[in-house]
């Protein structure tokens, strides 16, 4: 993945032997001194392409001040950013995209710039790889779920039109979902437990901030299991009707499958 009018061109190794030499002196020179910007910019993108993101970055900072003002710099700028996101520094991107979105309001590339802050928090957080240690992801830290899905909901809202728009819809869904996920974790957590008002909390919140979700189910099943635990009939009454109108099939109510023994939700990604 990669920002807008992006390109590389040959020149990585000249610009690896001249930060070689340099680290040699005592007074360390500049290699880039005589570089026109349309240079620091095509050895800064070579570097990042060779996954050399340090000295990309290094290269692309020279060049926002060289450049400031200019098109070049703005472009250094998003460059910069995902230099940063794909050698996991989230942070940093994160505060360079924002310093970007601040001083360029009107810029054509806002939207790839959201799409970029969006993506660099739902990596982060949500970690695409987290099945290798069998760990569910809704049981993750969620705060950086919640950035990165007002990131992509600024996006297509702004710009509905945007060849990243589709995809960001895309992983708003996958992040409602691990929201709602997250808060039936926990009210899973508070029920086995025996602390069932909680569960009940945490059940309700999965239903009301994540309507849709398909963590809805076991949701209306705790709460329908909490209910009965606090003697609430009424309650829990009307959590199992809703819980058999919405899910007339639901493995909760036929007992085969506990809340939990569902497999993980994150496999359908």
């Amino acid at each position: 993945m990669s920002g807008p009018k992006l390109s590389y061109r040959p020149g990585a190794l000249a610009a690896s032997a001249l930060f070689a030499l340099a680290g040699c002196s005592s007074t360390p020179a500049d290699p880039t001194v005589n570089w026109s910007p349309q240079k620091i910019q095509s050895e800064a993108l070579d570097e990042r392409k060779a996954g050399n993101f340090t000295k990309a970055v290094t290269l692309l900072e020279k060049l926002e001040g060289r450049a400031a003002g200019t098109p070049l710099a703005q472009q250094a700028q998003l460059d910069k950013a995902y230099a940063h996101y794909k050698s996991g520094e989230v942070a940093q991107a994160q505060a360079t995209l924002d310093r970007f979105m601040k001083m360029h309001p009107a810029s054509p590339a806002l939207d790839y710039a959201l799409y970029l802050k969006g993506l660099a928090s739902f990596n982060d957080n949500l970690g695409l790889f987290g099945f290798l240690s069998r760990q569910e992801l809704s049981e993750r830290d969620q705060q950086a779920a919640k950035e990165s899905f007002e990131s992509f909901r600024e996006l297509v809202t702004r710009f509905p039109e945007s060849r990243y728009a589709p995809d960001s819809r895309l992983r708003m869904t996958y992040t409602v979902n691990s929201l709602a996920a997250h808060e039936v974790h926990v009210a899973r957590y508070y029920f086995g437990r025996g602390a069932y008002v909680a569960a009940v909390n945490r059940a309700q919140a999965a239903l009301t901030d994540y309507s849709g979700a398909p963590a809805a189910e076991e949701a209306l099943f705790l709460l329908y299991k909490s209910y009965d635990a606090l003697g609430m009939a009424s309650l829990r009454d009307d959590a199992k009707r809703v819980l058999t109108h919405n899910f007339p099939k639901s493995d909760y109510l036929s007992g085969v499958a506990p809340a939990s023994d569902k497999g993980p939700w994150w496999k359908l990604w």
